[in-house]
């Protein structure tokens, strides 16, 4: 008879070098950028756009997000900790500052990074002069397929899951000592972005790429981050002043998102975005 929950105890280091240990968390994030740059530069030939805007965007984008999820992380959910005089470098330099432990950087958060994106494209913008909504429009597409494989970068590391359950497949996440099946909260997330990415894909090659500017990324914003605050309610907090909110940080942070993808969604239909690509 097989067993009715899963058994989880995977290692999160796929293997060492020395002192250097290859996480599945780092092998995800790198398939991230390198399946999003190969996605986005079949768009870029495509609809025949210059494939060098695209490698200065992928600077700006691999910058946005490690800055921005970090500090995002830092500001969002422990500010107690990193706003103090002891601990402020550690928002930089992957060790404890009190004892020289080495930590790495423990702590990533997607709306920080997405709020980091949003400041690279309008840079992007301003030494570019190309369309900030015909940019974004293709690359949130890739962001949710590289957001599908940072979360089973959280699964293998066993963090970031849901509450007790009892349907059958709930994750005993055994390296953190639990012993009750908990909801694999990582999966759900990493699912739904798969399908937003697959659905979002195929509406921009039944297009042929021809999209009404700002429309995609606008019910990209409703979808991802809808799903993220549906999610929420099964999530174990993830710091101690979560508990007892009605809403968590993660799902506070989720509102102004999807009421954005709503406006651009209206912006959109009522001919407000500017049209075009506008490559100055």
């Amino acid at each position: 008879m097989l067993p009715l929950f899963i058994h989880w105890n995977v290692d999160p280091v796929i293997f060492n070098i020395g002192s250097f240990g290859l996480r599945w968390y780092s092998l995800g994030f790198l398939l991230a950028f390198l399946l999003g740059y190969f996605i986005m530069n079949r768009m870029f030939l495509r609809e025949k756009v210059e494939t060098k805007y695209l490698d200065s965007l992928v600077i700006y984008m691999f910058v946005a997000v490690l800055v921005g999820a970090r500090l995002g992380h830092c500001l969002f959910y422990e500010p107690d900790y990193f706003l103090t005089s002891e601990h402020w470098l550690e928002i930089f330099l992957p060790f404890n500052m009190k004892t020289g432990q080495f930590t790495g950087y423990q702590g990533l958060a997607s709306h920080g990074a997405a709020i980091a994106i949003l400041i690279a494209i309008w840079l992007f913008y301003r030494k570019y002069k190309m369309n900030v909504w015909w940019i974004l429009d293709r690359l949130v597409i890739v962001i949710a397929l590289g957001g599908a494989f940072i979360r089973l970068g959280n699964l293998f590391n066993s963090e970031i899951y849901g509450f007790e359950t009892s349907l059958p497949w709930g994750f005993i996440f055994e390296r953190n000592g639990e012993t009750v099946p908990k909801h694999p909260t990582q999966l759900y997330e990493s699912l739904s972005y798969f399908i937003i990415f697959t659905v979002c894909y195929l509406v921009y090659r039944k297009k042929d790429g021809k999209l009404h500017n700002g429309r995609l990324f606008g019910w990209w914003l409703i979808a991802l981050f809808g799903m993220r605050f549906l999610i929420e309610f099964v999530k174990e907090e993830q710091v101690a002043f979560e508990k007892g909110m009605t809403l968590d940080m993660g799902q506070w942070l989720s509102i102004p998102f999807i009421l954005a993808g709503i406006l651009l969604i209206v912006l959109s239909h009522k001919g407000k975005l500017k049209e075009g690509i506008n490559v100055g």
